[in-house]
């Protein structure tokens, strides 16, 4: 079970420990990652935020809310993106208690619709989102699933 799931803009000393993390999950530079997360901290605007799931110390789980999650629908904004958890924490809640977190977070910022495209069918139904549409990631060859929650 997670211990915590943090707001990186309330606690800014994760932020070194969670670009590493997002980066060597989802490969996208480090670089990318804590600009991202440096504009969270100093943005006084809802978007980019990033969340991350702890247990005993240790990053587990995490997610961010960006513009856009690099797909040609523009106007379904803001994403969730770089959604995970780590493969041996799957099946326990996290990705649900993460998703619910932020989703609450970000309605209390004032964005009660978020969107977030995925290949994954059938599991944040489990959550609240909703299929929208399709859409096309750029450099991708075939088009996502674009998912939409309505708080």
């Amino acid at each position: 079970m997670t211990d915590s799931i943090l707001k990186l803009r309330e606690h800014p000393e994760w932020l070194d420990r969670a670009a590493r993390w997002f980066h060597e999950k989802w490969g996208v530079p480090e670089a990318a990652y804590r600009e991202s997360m440096e504009d969270c901290l100093k943005n006084a605007g809802p978007v980019p935020q990033w969340y991350i799931a702890l247990e005993d110390d240790k990053i587990v789980g995490g997610l961010g809310v960006i513009e856009n999650d690099f797909h040609d629908r523009k106007d379904l904004a803001p994403n969730v993106c770089a959604v995970y958890v780590e493969e041996d924490k799957r099946k326990r809640g996290v990705a649900g208690r993460l998703l619910g977190f932020c989703c609450a977070d970000m309605k209390a910022l004032g964005v009660a619709t978020l969107y977030l495209l995925t290949d994954h069918t059938g599991f944040y139904e489990r959550y609240g989102w909703e299929y929208l549409c399709t859409a096309q990631g750029d450099g991708e060859d075939t088009p996502s699933r674009i998912y939409v929650h309505r708080a």
